[in-house]
């Protein structure tokens, strides 16, 4: 039930991106890894998925080597959505949605079980309407659900993202962090990379902050999102109060 980094390294050029990293995550529970650019982030999760080979150190997946896991297997149970996705031909949205399913499916193709998880996810992103667009045709927003839908098509175990907030709007990114928290509460673990503390605050139970590819802190929003922490991350000093709502928000106020 737990994804775990055992003492991460990565080079990439002349640049340590990834500096001993080592994390546990848990499924059920919403992981937001922040921290300033270059800070190593997207490298964690190309690592955590496979994208990339560490120099040192390994990922476990219910404690057994992923090296030791089957590719299909694998591909069932840990969805990734990369920064950026091209699509190199002319493919309606409901097409490639169902590709989300290719690791579940038989030698005798869909079954219903696949039709309703299609279905389902196209209606988690708000992109059934797109269903018989090209995809190449949508704007870089709607593309961006598009491809999230077919991520939560293929219902993986774990979802890794990484910043699936570009692009969107306020509505649709509101729509993809409830999609977040539905599929943690649903019993999946969701890893995912964000730049807006705010929305990081709102959606995560725990906050993985990242510095030049260490771990800065990792712990509950509360305790991760403090002006000390994010003075030492971001070099900024930050007010933090509560709505009458009771969310909490975090306001940059200057360079350090």
């Amino acid at each position: 039930m737990t994804l775990q980094a055992h003492a991460l390294s990565l080079t990439l050029g002349n640049t340590r991106v990834l500096d001993n990293i080592s994390a546990t995550f848990t499924r059920g529970r919403v992981t937001a890894i922040l921290g300033p650019n270059g800070a190593g982030k997207s490298s964690l999760l190309s690592c955590l998925t496979g994208i990339r080979l560490p120099d040192s150190g390994g990922v476990t997946l219910s404690g057994t080597p992923r090296g030791q896991l089957d590719r299909r297997d694998l591909a069932r149970r840990i969805g990734f959505l990369p920064q950026t996705a091209d699509v190199h031909w002319d493919v309606d949205v409901a097409t490639l949605v169902a590709l989300g399913r290719f690791p579940h499916r038989g030698r005798w193709g869909s079954t219903p079980e696949d039709d309703a998880a299609v279905a389902a996810a196209m209606a988690a992103t708000d992109t059934t309407m797109f269903a018989d667009r090209i995809v190449n045709t949508l704007s870089g927003g709607e593309r961006g659900r598009a491809l999230l839908a077919r991520v939560l098509a293929g219902t993986p175990e774990w979802l890794l993202a990484d910043e699936p907030l570009a692009s969107l709007d306020p509505a649709h990114q509101l729509d993809v962090l409830d999609s977040l928290r539905a599929i943690a509460a649903a019993g999946a673990g969701v890893i995912t990379v964000l730049h807006d503390l705010n929305q990081a605050a709102r959606v995560a139970d725990e906050i993985l902050l990242m510095r030049a590819g260490q771990v800065i802190a990792h712990g509950p929003p509360g305790e991760v999102l403090t002006p000390d922490l994010i003075a030492k991350t971001y070099g900024v000093a930050a007010h933090i109060g509560h709505t009458p709502q009771g969310q909490r928000y975090i306001i940059p106020t200057g360079r350090l």
